[in-house]
């Protein structure tokens, strides 16, 4: 065997590759963690606090504990950071002073980045609540700076600390050494003593807005190399909500959803899909059959979306999110750039035909809803019958708009299908007037209630009192009102009733008196319900029991309950 280096006989077994082989790739980072900013000039959103912070540098007008507060993904850590690295930071040169803007090459800028600088410390509240850890804190800050202009303690949710944590640290918070400064991050200040709120200089974070997200998504996507449909991005930024965190997660899983036999461009219905969304043409059509008053048409479309596993909720929040669009577009304050534009025209269309009447009764209904079904162990039941409460109740105008519509003929501003009135008199004089229904009616076939609501909304409230408590119907047909003959009616009452239906209908209705079988008023069948029920409670053997026990008790109606049954 020959030990020359020119020896070109490979050796069994080793054959070395032609080309070196290339390192492995690190593990990948999110881009939440990627894209944390650097300096305060990648800080987006928060303008007012990065101004404040250099006028204090520059005036050398430092506070010595700062509290950054808000919602959850907005920079709250990274700002404790960006803090540590200005007030650190001593230029590339070694000769820099504190600045606004850290170099971010010289020594103290790289390690507090990469977490590893010795006199900045980072300290997790909500794995470190006890007093022995603030203790540790007070005892240590007594000791200068090994290698920083600062020694720097970053308290992260610091609510977490606990009562007697807090008292401890009082004392040393408000005169800690100079070379010592605290900087605290909470999303829940309201939890902090204020105690300690006032030895803090306290900045606010603000939510970041859609717009500041959109552009920042769309920067990060060009520098992944990453396509997006510009409505993917709003989707992505409206989701998360004004958090850079939360919409950076959200736009790391839409890259790994999206098609790859497509170019992995992101797409909004893939987004839409990958977040539960409700298909937005399926809730306008969800939308159109209730405002149709189609109500089998509505569960059927609700069913549907449910088998392609949109959860009911999400099916809410869509009529809700739709329901605040129209409101919205009525006053010209609706611009979402995630809408096409047919949807545009849809809301647009809607926004001209509904009230706003409607739509907060719509909203209202909606809202509360979204609870019960949020709540509810079988969701889709719950939502259909939020379905058919919402086209059955929404409808129904309020007296004073009943009033106007009858007036000029028209019709209800929502055009929904609405439960139907007592056809005969005799179901008229036995409902309750504050349970009549206030569907639309036409004026040749109002039940004596309604007309009693019809006076009580114009204003005629003497006249609406005689009709409740002493008119008794002998007949009641289309333009035709008798009653009975009382001495509480005095002999210009038919006149004047006649004249306020006329104002209020439209029409002229003959109204006069005459003997016959009449039925009983509105307020004596009111009375015979009440005496009916007074009847029934005395049955009960625990109401038994109560007037053996105490024979002078009597029974009397709440006065809550005289308030909803009296017109």
């Amino acid at each position: 065997m020959s030990d020359s280096a020119d020896d070109e006989t490979p050796m069994l077994g080793m054959d070395l590759p032609e080309t070196a082989p290339q390192p492995p790739a690190g593990p990948y980072r999110v881009l939440a963690r990627k894209y944390r900013p650097q300096t305060f000039a990648e800080l987006i959103g928060q303008d007012a606090m990065v101004k404040t912070l250099g006028n204090a540098i520059a005036r050398d007008r430092l506070a010595h504990a700062f509290l950054m507060t808000g919602v959850r993904g907005v920079g709250k850590t990274s700002t404790a950071r960006l803090i540590a690295k200005a007030l650190n930071c001593i230029g590339p040169d070694g000769q820099g002073g504190p600045t606004i803007d850290p170099c971010g090459v010289c020594e103290p800028c790289r390690a507090i980045t990469e977490g590893r600088h010795i006199d900045v410390i980072e300290m997790d509240a909500a794995s470190n609540t006890g007093v022995d850890d603030v203790r540790e804190i007070i005892e240590a800050v007594r000791y200068a700076a090994v290698s920083a202009r600062y020694k720097i303690y970053i308290i992260d949710e610091v609510h977490m600390l606990s009562r007697n944590a807090f008292n401890a640290l009082l004392k040393t918070l408000e005169e800690p050494p100079p070379h010592v400064k605290f900087l605290f991050a909470t999303t829940e200040v309201n939890k902090v003593p204020v105690t300690v709120l006032s030895r803090c200089q306290r900045f606010d974070l603000r939510r970041i807005t859609p717009d500041m997200l959109f552009a920042h998504f769309s920067s990060i996507l060009q520098k992944e190399g990453v396509e997006a449909e510009a409505p993917a991005i709003w989707l992505i930024a409206n989701a998360a909500e004004g958090s850079v965190r939360d919409g950076l997660s959200i736009l790391d899983q839409a890259i790994a959803h999206a098609d790859l036999d497509g170019g992995g461009k992101i797409s909004a219905d893939q987004v839409r899909v990958m977040l539960g969304l409700s298909d937005r043409t399926a809730i306008a059509q969800l939308m159109a059959t209730i405002l149709d008053g189609d109500a089998g048409g509505a569960i059927d479309l609700a069913r549907a979306q449910y088998a392609l596993g949109i959860e009911p909720v999400a099916m809410v929040r869509g009529l809700m999110d739709l329901t605040h669009a129209i409101t919205l577009a009525k006053v010209s304050r609706h611009d979402d750039p995630a809408l096409a534009a047919a949807d545009r025209e849809r809301i647009g269309d809607w926004a001209q035909k509904l009230g706003f009447a409607p739509l907060n009764r719509l909203w209202q209904l909606l809202l509360k809803g979204h609870d019960e079904v949020l709540r509810a162990n079988n969701p889709l039941e719950h939502l259909e019958m939020l379905l058919l409460r919402v086209i059955y109740a929404a409808s129904m105008p309020d007296p004073g708009e009943l009033a106007k519509l009858l007036e000029k003929g028209g019709v209800p501003t929502m055009p929904m299908v609405a439960p139907a009135a007592p056809a005969t008199p005799d179901d008229a004089a036995a409902a309750s007037p504050v349970e009549a229904p206030v569907a639309e009616t036409p004026p040749s076939a109002l039940t004596i209630a309604q007309i009693h609501q019809l006076l009580e909304s114009s204003g005629n409230h003497q006249l609406a009192r005689q009709v409740y408590d002493d008119l008794k119907l002998v007949e009641l047909e289309p333009g035709l009102l008798v009653y009975a003959p009382v001495p509480a009616l005095d002999s210009d009452f038919a006149r004047r009733l006649g004249e306020a239906l006329l104002n209020q209908t439209g029409s002229r209705w003959q109204v006069r008196a005459s003997e016959g079988d009449a039925r009983p008023s509105l307020g004596q069948v009111r009375q015979a319900k009440l005496d009916d029920n007074d009847a029934r409670i005395r049955e009960l053997p625990v109401v038994k029991a109560a007037l053996a026990a105490f024979p002078e008790a009597r029974l009397v109606e709440d006065d809550d309950s005289r308030h909803r049954s009296n017109p």
